[in-house]
């Protein structure tokens, strides 16, 4: 059973605090998670500003229905960024 990995870079030029971050991040995972039904999380560079890291997972049956989906979330997840202050400046996908 293949389990997809998406890992999303966020660039968030505009933050001026933590508390700027936390919003532009917070909005690309609860909408992520609401309109997709994946696990999503924040990973890494919690102290830093302007940058962020998120992840997401969603496991199947089926692998193209797998790459189908994680093409979709990085679309929507660049739509939510550029919506909420943020750039999605990298994304990749691994599969388990």
């Amino acid at each position: 059973m293949p389990i997809a990995f998406l890992t999303i870079e966020l660039r968030i030029e505009a933050a001026q605090s933590l508390k700027d971050k936390r919003q532009v991040v917070r909005s690309v995972k609860d909408k992520l998670r609401a309109h997709f039904n994946v696990a999503v999380a924040e990973l890494d560079a919690a102290d830093v500003w302007q940058r962020a890291t998120i992840g997401v997972v969603s496991v199947s049956s089926s692998r193209d229905y797998l790459t189908g989906l994680m093409q979709n979330v990085e679309r929507e997840a660049t739509r939510i960024a550029n919506n909420a202050g943020g750039d999605v400046a990298d994304a990749f996908v691994d599969f388990l």
